[in-house]
């Protein structure tokens, strides 16, 4: 797909008009607005398919929901097949001080009723009418719309309705790639594995594993990317210990090539049912890098989350520990908020090198950036990962944090705090998936949640906020972030919820 040069002209100029918006304040808190929710996931959907539940992943936007307590702000949140009346009413009944009537008033949803793989954008994009019907119900210069990512998908929705997009332009996609990020953690001096650059045929993507095991011959694995992924899909992991001690003989690099092409067969993919036959057949369309696996006995995941304003301002708005799973820990199952103390704080001064690199090329709203920390002897060293350039795992909890309890942020000490100076710690995951839970509806799930009292507290600011509740039926599959004035209990009220959960379906597995 291709954009002519007056759309692009025409996209900056829409753009532009965020920066007029933000010299009156907070754009996301400002009322007297009309926001657009479109959750597409515009990924390579092959990539997506592979993540159980992938297209009830637009639920992660929900929390745009609470937006609505601002009494003069209207909302349509768009979806490819519809929600489930209650899991709305939930969300509306999580609002402050708002009748749920008023706040049900100013949400308009709208559905496509398409279940295909295409993403949601697309979707929209192929309705005209559905195009009307949403610019009917937008004012002119009050309106603005928020997405996952950012492609030209968005950009095109952007310049049919006439209204700016809260995200990146589409043509900086590469600064949040596997390799447009290994380009930015050099120019910003980050520690980073060493690896190659991008490459789109298997022959070069053995020859770069040849010359990264000729600089590192102690290698024991390697990790294999596709540029583009989502939650760890689109990685592989080989095994290059029974080779790597070989680099270091006096070996011609023909020899060594042979070497990894007679083992690269044997990298493990990572996602469920994914094989290395059609991992390669991607790499000639999205490219592919090869990194170091770095390894550890004390290792974590940690990452930053970052926010550029319209005007170019970067803030650091959260630290997180990643809980990551799959055989070699590459799939994103949740996050611990916040980072450990011992890194926190050098996470938040190395997302905010990225974030002012990011600022220069013209990024604007979301990023982050996943690390590893590695402990050697008393010292942590922080290995930059991957920059995404958009909302991720790490995003809904957060805001539904930060709109459940109006606290703020504090990057003095990296933590956390209520209107009333009582720190706040959460544990989320979108990965709660267990055979019995299969067949729960989400009327189900809110008989479980009033029978056992698992409301978000709003006294206490403490309890349990669901989503991905359409993934429950089918799937059984849940997400939820569990919020606490410590970690302990952060992590015995996620526990409680899921013990709950399993005695309430034990009759399943009978």
């Amino acid at each position: 797909m291709t954009v002519s040069l007056e759309d692009k002209e025409h996209f900056k100029t829409l753009q532009n008009q965020l920066k007029n918006y933000w010299q009156e304040g907070d754009i996301l808190e400002n009322d007297d607005q009309d926001i657009l929710v479109i959750p597409s996931f515009s990924i390579d959907q092959k990539v997506g398919k592979k993540v159980v539940g992938f297209l009830h992943y637009e639920e992660r936007l929900l929390f745009s929901l609470i937006r609505l307590r601002n009494p003069l702000t209207r909302l349509i949140y768009v979806t490819a097949q519809p929600l489930s009346p209650i899991i709305i009413d939930y969300y509306l009944q999580l609002l402050p001080s708002i009748p749920f009537s008023h706040a049900r008033e100013r949400l308009l949803l709208l559905t496509t009723y398409d279940s295909s793989l295409k993403p949601l954008t697309e979707k929209i994009l192929e309705r005209p009418r559905l195009i009307n019907k949403i610019k009917h119900f937008l004012r002119p210069n009050k309106s603005y719309m928020v997405c996952f990512n950012s492609t030209i998908l968005e950009q095109e929705l952007s310049i049919k309705l006439d209204i700016p997009l809260l995200a990146s332009s589409p043509e900086l996609l590469y600064w949040g790639s596997k390799g447009g990020s290994r380009e930015i953690f050099a120019k910003c001096n980050l520690l980073h594995p060493d690896g190659s650059q991008l490459v789109y045929n298997i022959n070069d993507l053995i020859r770069e594993i040849t010359l990264l095991l000729e600089r590192k011959s102690y290698l024991n694995k390697v990790v294999i990317k596709l540029n583009e992924g989502f939650s760890g899909e689109g990685n592989a992991v080989l095994d290059v210990s029974g080779i790597s001690g070989l680099f270091s003989a006096d070996l011609s690099l023909e020899k060594k090539e042979n070497l990894v092409t007679q083992i690269i067969h044997e990298a493990k993919v990572q996602g469920l049912g994914e094989t290395w036959i059609n991992f390669c057949q991607r790499i000639p369309e999205l490219g592919v890098i090869v990194e170091a696996f770095i390894e550890g006995e004390i290792k974590f995941s940690p990452s930053m989350q970052g926010y550029i304003t319209p005007s170019g301002k970067v803030q650091i708005i959260s630290t997180h520990d990643q809980i990551l799973g799959g055989e070699d820990g590459q799939i994103y199952l949740g996050c611990r908020f916040p980072a450990q103390e011992d890194y926190r704080l050098q996470l938040q001064e190395l997302g905010l090198k990225v974030g002012l690199e990011l600022a220069k090329k013209g990024a604007m709203e979301r990023f982050s950036v996943d690390f590893l920390a590695v402990k050697e002897e008393k010292k942590w060293l922080l290995y930059a990962i991957e920059i995404n350039l958009r909302k991720g795992g790490t995003t809904h909890p957060f805001m539904t944090l930060k709109f459940l309890t109006n606290g703020n942020y504090n990057t003095d000490d990296g933590l956390f705090y209520s209107p009333k100076e009582k720190e706040k710690y959460y544990i989320a995951s979108d990965n709660l998936q267990k055979p019995q839970y299969h067949g729960l509806l989400p009327y189900d799930l809110m008989d479980i949640i009033a029978k056992h009292h698992l409301h978000f507290d709003s006294s206490t600011k403490t309890g349990t906020v669901f989503h991905l509740m359409g993934a429950l039926s089918e799937f059984g599959k849940i997400g939820l972030t569990s919020i606490g004035n410590s970690w302990e209990e952060a992590e015995t009220i996620y526990q409680t919820v899921e013990n709950i959960l399993d005695s309430e379906t034990e009759d399943n597995l009978k």
